[in-house]
């Protein structure tokens, strides 16, 4: 007789259960300020007759500082470069003299950060 008895009670209370939904709280979430960092855009590495060349735009907010280019054939060093970079100087291209054929690579950085690597096979690795 119990059973019936609850059977009944909760058929009773079905209709009043389908407006149930789940409360988020907050209703609207605080907003979020994200603060991302510099990056560079539009970096190639090029060989133009016997000098390398390297360009690169840097977008987003950014404190003004040098962008420092650094010179690789293969894992020998072969200089370092750097330009002042500001909200109206967003662009920097970087050359250097390389007559000879190689593995180059050039690693760019802003704020002691390195930011990317452009690489110019010219020979098999």
């Amino acid at each position: 007789m119990v059973r019936p008895a609850l059977l009944l009670v909760a058929l009773a209370f079905a209709p009043l259960l389908g407006g149930c939904r789940y409360a988020f709280v907050p209703l609207i979430p605080a907003q979020v300020n994200v603060d991302l960092p510099a990056r560079l855009t539009n970096a190639t590495l090029t060989r133009q007759g016997d000098t390398l060349r390297v360009t690169a735009q840097l977008d987003g907010r950014f404190e003004p500082g040098f962008l420092t280019v650094r010179w690789f054939d293969g894992g020998r060093e072969l200089g370092t470069d750097s330009v002042y970079l500001d909200d109206r100087q967003r662009a920097a291209t970087f050359t250097l003299d390389a007559p000879a054929r190689g593995t180059y690579r050039a690693v760019l950085s802003f704020g002691g950060a390195a930011l990317r690597q452009v690489e110019l096979y010219e020979v098999a690795p």
